[in-house]
C-alpha cells in the first residue's frame, strides 16, 4: 500500500514538472517570435509612418501600386497627396500609399 502512494507521488510531482518547463518553453517561443518577427516589423512600420509624416513638395516617392512620381500637393485634412507621374500628368493617392523614396 505504501508503495502504491509513494508512486503516485513521485508521478504526480514529475506532471507538475513537466508543466512548468512547457510554460517556460512556451514563453521562450514568444520571445523569440517577438524579437525576430513582431519587433523588426513594428520598427519598419514606425519608419514608413515617419516617411509619410515627412513628405514635402518636391519629393521623389513611390507608391504602393509601384508607381513613381513627385509630390506636388498635400492635402493633410483629407490625407491625399497629388503626385506629378510624367509632365504635366497629376494623379491623387492616399497619403497611406507612399512608401519609399526610391532613391534610398
Amino acid at each position: 500500500m505504501n508503495t502504491l502512494i509513494l508512486a503516485a507521488q513521485s508521478s504526480a510531482g514529475s506532471a507538475d514538472g513537466g508543466g512548468l518547463s512547457m510554460l517556460i518553453m512556451m514563453l521562450a517561443i514568444f520571445a523569440i517570435m517577438w524579437f525576430f518577427m513582431i519587433r523588426p516589423q513594428q520598427k519598419k512600420q514606425k519608419e514608413i509612418r515617419n516617411f509619410q509624416n515627412s513628405l514635402a513638395e518636391g519629393s521623389k516617392v513611390v507608391t504602393g501600386g509601384g508607381v513613381y512620381g513627385t509630390v506636388k500637393r498635400i492635402d493633410f485634412e483629407k490625407g491625399r497627396v497629388e503626385l506629378e507621374i510624367a509632365r504635366g500628368v497629376v494623379i491623387e493617392v492616399d497619403k497611406s500609399s507612399v512608401f519609399a523614396d526610391p532613391t534610398h
